[in-house]
């Protein structure tokens, strides 16, 4: 049966590095409550002069190798992103620019920290619906630090930047996606955003004084959105595949909270050594998240052919989805 397969991928992190020794000179806090309330420890800062297209150029060459493809025989690229180097063009523009890829249509996609997720399933369907599609680029980036307030300690303390990107094509055999499931609950979208900036509430004296172009969170009921989204999103992609859970190899999911993926862990009931994490060295990167942890753990050689990956995201709007994943070609 024909799948949709991930033939390579790569990614991307600025050099700059902040520690939580360096929080503690910025806002009131101590290496002990970050590390204790969400595993972080280290994340990665982009310079000045660094936008969120060149993390994802930088990770997207690093797929296009892996996969031997060339920037020119993509047919599309989508690039999940809450932080877009500008509100338009679209950041999956300029990065076609970069590339090379003249042949590629290109999109931005923003589902916040599911937003890769989105992606990987919207990349699925104009594969397979189409016979015009042969391969696709999806990317997630971010530079999290033009959007974090370091005078609010509660979320200051938690984002960085990266970017990770994954090549998409067509196979035959059992290897590929087998099921995806992405859904949203606008009713909390309230609980994490970005107020201002946009056209409910335009860039002003107002809007700067009151640091609305800044993210907001109630971590508390994120958190809960988190607990309960998982397992949801989990049992949906299961039962679409006929499988369960201890037939998973690897769960990979969004980088938010050494918390949450404990607890989600626990909920599922999977051994935590199936669970991939990185959050301590590089923070919450909204939808880079996922495709980082899976890149880094292909160059480690934990992902073997035929192996079965669970990934799953959540994030502002509120969204979440999940994807099963047979790896391998």
């Amino acid at each position: 049966m024909l799948k949709v397969q991930i033939l390579g991928t790569g990614y991307d992190v600025p050099e700059g590095v902040l520690s939580n020794n360096d929080l503690e000179k910025m806002v009131q806090t101590s290496d002990d409550w970050i590390t204790s309330r969400t595993g972080i420890s280290y994340r990665r800062i982009a310079g000045s002069g660094t936008a969120t297209s060149d993390l994802a150029y930088q990770a997207s060459k690093a797929a296009l190798v892996e996969a031997g493809i060339a920037a020119q025989e993509l047919d599309l690229i989508i690039v999940a992103t809450m932080t877009p180097d500008m509100p338009m063009p679209a950041t999956a523009c300029l990065l076609q620019h970069l590339l090379g890829a003249n042949r590629a249509a290109a999109f931005d996609l923003n589902a916040a920290c599911t937003g890769f997720i989105y992606a990987l399933a919207t990349a699925e369907s104009f594969l397979l619906s189409n016979n015009k599609y042969h391969y696709i680029l999806v990317v997630g980036a971010e530079v999290l630090s033009r959007v974090v307030d370091y005078k609010d300690r509660n979320t200051c303390v938690l984002f960085g930047d990266g970017a990770g990107a994954i090549v998409l094509g067509k196979g035959e055999g059992n290897n590929g996606i087998l099921a995806a499931y992405i859904s949203a609950d606008g009713e909390g979208s309230g609980l994490l955003n970005i107020p201002a900036g946009g056209s409910r509430y335009p860039a002003s004296k107002e809007t700067l004084a009151r640091r609305m172009h800044y993210m907001q969170m109630q971590g508390s009921e994120v958190f809960k959105f988190a607990i309960k989204s998982i397992p949801e999103c989990v049992d949906r992609v299961l039962k679409e595949a006929d499988l369960c859970t201890e037939d998973v190899d690897y769960i990979v999911m969004h980088q938010a909270n050494l918390r949450i993926l404990q607890a989600a862990a626990k909920r599922l009931n999977m051994s935590w050594e199936k669970v991939l994490v990185n959050i301590d060295q590089y923070g919450n990167i909204s939808a880079a998240s996922i495709p980082l942890v899976l890149a880094e753990a292909v160059d480690e050689n934990k992902i073997k052919a035929g192996d079965l990956l669970l990934l799953v995201g959540f994030g502002a709007g509120l969204t979440m989805g999940a994807a099963l994943v047979r790896w391998g070609r």
